[in-house]
């Protein structure tokens, strides 16, 4: 989902409960991944790798220049063979995982009682956890801020995530160097779409 997609479903949003709590949630996430920080991983269940919410936060801190928001995909079950460096974190990473650190948990169902008890153990090592997902209990206990996405909700957890992730990267704050309003991003984008392709095209 690009800029001009997360603005017309924010116009449908409008006057709902949705906008304000993804925007309150992006800003948990925001504030745990100071620069000073020790990064951001991102882990799913068995069943469910967020990798499409990895690209978008990658995407986001590209074009907000907030590196920080770039987050690690930690992957229960790396290929063997060459495997891109992005895509070859193993839950291992989840044993280091400590002050400074931010484990933000996305799952649809059950994140399983393994993945629990990492997270836990990474939390009693310092790291903050975040957790995007429908509304696990065991897993709200262990978080330090949760955004729970039902089944009858109305949305889809994809486009929760979108709606996260786009917020994460707006910068509210005077801009510094380097960092582009949502305005901005969207004027480029619209500025891409209507371009020719390129000559080898």
């Amino acid at each position: 989902m690009d800029a001009v997609r997360v603005a017309l479903l924010r116009e449908v949003l409008a006057g709902t409960e949705w906008l304000q709590t993804t925007r309150r949630f992006a800003g948990s996430l925001r504030a745990s991944v100071g620069p000073r920080e020790g990064g951001l991983l991102l882990i799913g269940s068995e069943e469910y790798e967020p990798w499409h919410l990895a690209a978008h936060l990658d995407d986001e801190a590209a074009w907000s220049g907030l590196p920080e928001l770039s987050p690690t995909l930690v992957r229960h079950r790396v290929p063997d063979g060459p495997v891109p460096a992005h895509l070859s974190v193993g839950l291992g990473r989840l044993e280091g995982a400590g002050r400074g650190e931010t484990l933000l948990v996305v799952t649809p169902g059950d994140p399983g009682a393994g993945l629990l008890e990492r997270v836990n153990d990474a939390r009693r090592g310092g790291a903050t956890v975040l957790a995007l997902d429908g509304g696990d209990s065991e897993l709200h206990t262990l978080a330090h801020d949760a955004l729970a996405v039902p089944g009858d909700a109305g949305l889809d957890l994809d486009t929760v995530q979108h709606l996260v992730s786009a917020a994460a990267g707006e910068n509210s704050l005077p801009a510094r160097p380097g960092r582009r309003r949502f305005g901005d991003r969207l004027a480029r984008l619209a500025e891409r779409l209507t371009a020719p392709p390129p000559p080898r095209w």
